[in-house]
């Protein structure tokens, strides 16, 4: 029997980045519009009646009018294991780590811990209407196993990994340089490619790997090419301090990485804040990834993120967003992208509605070479879409009588909505928000 079906209501999809707030031509939008989704992927895309047109008689129809349908959120840096400790009291990012992630990420060594706390990262993306998210597991490989399990139950596209780190931290919390290369190679081989798993080679930060860790991670990225690459850079004036005294033959922070080869168009660098001139270069010249946090930006009072100074020089930044929850304070994409706003507001620059979903979206897509695959809600695609409600709560139902384009509609969404402006989250053609969802 064929799950063939199709799924109205208002379409917005982006085609490239936007070059203005008043840019109309870098989106698709239907005011009645509709998809045909099948076997998990996008079969057509356009107005509801041609749409109609299409689909043998009799295909099953769900209508999400007067709502607005569009590609699910993509969040390309987060802590899994960090959950029961967001929101946690610290000075700084080393503070922080110490006092609550580090212990805390040691519970994850019980695989029954791990499971159970998968399942609810889960929901949680799912509530806020998330459907791919790049994730830093514990060094535990039972962590890994736990996400990429529950990954694949859900029927995710997920990225993530096991952490790398064989120094400055707890016991119960290291491993040494063998012990990274071959339990890397280990959930490679039992999730890379099951499902719709994506493992990424992990080495937590260069503060918590020795050269000889590093060292791993330049073969693992030798040995297995496709591999996305995650780890941090230039989040906090101490870290970067501490990691140069421990690399002095280095440049700077990100000659690091560079002399370990993990430099590259897929390598996600977490942060990336306070980044020299050289640097920057460095970083343009192999089409690396700067992954901007916002809120954990600010709750860590780690700095203000310079996008507009990355995207206007000679020598261009590739830009992502991400919730990077734990240190990070929510896991909706729609909170931080208004925190992402404010940060633009107080360097005197604007940060319009259009690029704010287009790099939820599209923009976080092509970050992490993928949107032939999601982003988007082009026909062949995968069929992860989200349906979402601008006047969800009283305030926003009260302020949605006075807008009248999409741009404000997007914007209203950005700066007062959250999960409960997510209405249904559609991973691989299938509704999948949590029943537990608060009303």
């Amino acid at each position: 029997m064929s799950d063939r079906t199709i799924i109205r209501g208002r379409l917005l999809s982006f085609l490239r980045k936007p070059e203005s707030a008043s840019d109309e031509g870098c989106y698709r939008y239907e005011s009645d519009g509709a998809l045909i989704v099948e076997g998990g992927r996008i079969v057509a895309c356009g107005a509801y009646a041609d749409v109609k047109d299409k689909a043998p008689e009799g295909t099953r129809e769900i209508d999400h009018r007067p709502h607005l349908l569009m590609p699910g959120f993509i969040d390309t840096h987060l802590h899994f294991p960090q959950m029961q400790v967001i929101g946690s009291y610290a000075g700084g990012l080393l503070e922080w780590l110490n006092t609550y992630t580090f212990p805390e990420e040691r519970r994850f060594a019980d695989a029954a811990h791990a499971s159970r706390i998968a399942s609810e990262f889960f929901d949680e993306l799912l509530r806020n209407g998330t459907t791919t998210a790049v994730a830093y597991c514990t060094v535990h490989k039972t962590s890994a196993d736990a996400y990429f399990a529950e990954s694949l139950r859900r029927g995710t596209l997920m990225l993530g990994g096991k952490v790398m780190m064989d120094r400055n931290a707890p016991e119960g919390l290291l491993d040494t340089p063998e012990q990274a290369y071959q339990e890397t190679k280990a959930v490679i081989a039992a999730w890379h490619g099951r499902g719709r798993n994506l493992v990424a080679i992990t080495p937590r930060f260069a503060i918590t790997s020795t050269p000889e860790q590093m060292e791993v991670a330049r073969t693992l990225t030798g040995e297995f090419p496709d591999l996305h690459i995650q780890t941090h850079l230039s989040e906090n004036h101490d870290e970067i301090r501490y990691t140069c005294e421990l690399f002095p033959e280095a440049k700077d922070y990100t000659d690091i990485y560079a002399r370990y080869g993990l430099l590259g168009p897929k390598s996600l660098f977490g942060h990336a804040i306070h980044l020299s001139e050289r640097e920057a270069d460095a970083m343009s010249e192999t089409r690396s990834v700067a992954v901007h946090c916002p809120t954990s930006n600010l709750f860590l009072g780690s700095g203000l993120f310079p996008w507009r100074t990355y995207e206007r020089r000679g020598k261009p930044l590739r830009i992502a967003v991400a919730t990077d929850v734990g240190g990070g304070t929510s896991y909706s994409m729609l909170s931080t992208m208004a925190e992402a706003y404010k940060i633009q507001q107080l360097l005197g620059e604007r940060l319009n509605p259009l690029e704010s979903f287009y790099h939820m979206t599209l923009g976080n897509a092509d970050a992490l070479s993928l949107s032939d695959r999601i982003g988007t809600l082009e026909p062949g695609t995968d069929a992860d879409f989200i349906v979402l409600d601008a006047a969800a709560t009283p305030v926003m139902k009260l302020r949605m009588e006075t807008v009248s384009t999409l741009t404000e509609e997007l914007f209203l969404l950005q700066t007062l909505g959250d999960d409960r402006s997510v209405i249904e989250t559609y991973v691989a053609g299938k509704p999948m928000k949590p029943a537990t969802s608060p009303a």
